[in-house]
């Protein structure tokens, strides 16, 4: 279930993925559609890649969406045995929420500014 890769001259393009276990494949796919069905950390990967790649009408959107999230949780499973320690779910706004306030900040500030607008912070009261 490893993402291809196409690399040329040092620049990244998205590949084919690879061909992986024939036997693991389907059972990762199931559990995944039931994995995106639940709030949480999966589901809100799904979502994002579903809306990248055309929505939720398409329905090749959603197969590669689930390859994304058999991806992920196969990595998650490696990590677990390979650690030893319990899964520990991310949740659900993972990707909206940054984990830094003052970076989130500083992020926002530079997106102001980029078309040309003066940024002037004051304490909330």
């Amino acid at each position: 279930m490893c993402p291809g890769n196409h690399e040329s001259a040092g620049r990244h393009r998205q590949g084919r993925r690879r061909k992986g276990n024939q036997h693991l494949q389907p059972v990762l796919v199931e559990a995944d559609w039931s994995a995106v069905r639940h709030r949480g950390y999966l589901k809100s990967l799904f979502d994002r890649h579903v809306m990248k790649w055309g929505g939720y009408r398409s329905p090749l959107a959603k197969k590669k969406a689930i390859v994304v999230v058999a991806h992920a949780m196969i990595v998650i499973v490696w990590h677990v045995l390979a650690t030893g320690k319990p899964y520990h779910e991310l949740g659900e706004d993972y990707f909206t929420n940054r984990h830094d306030p003052d970076k989130e900040t500083q992020c926002l500030i530079s997106k102001l500014q980029a078309p040309g607008h003066k940024v002037t912070l004051e304490p909330a009261a």
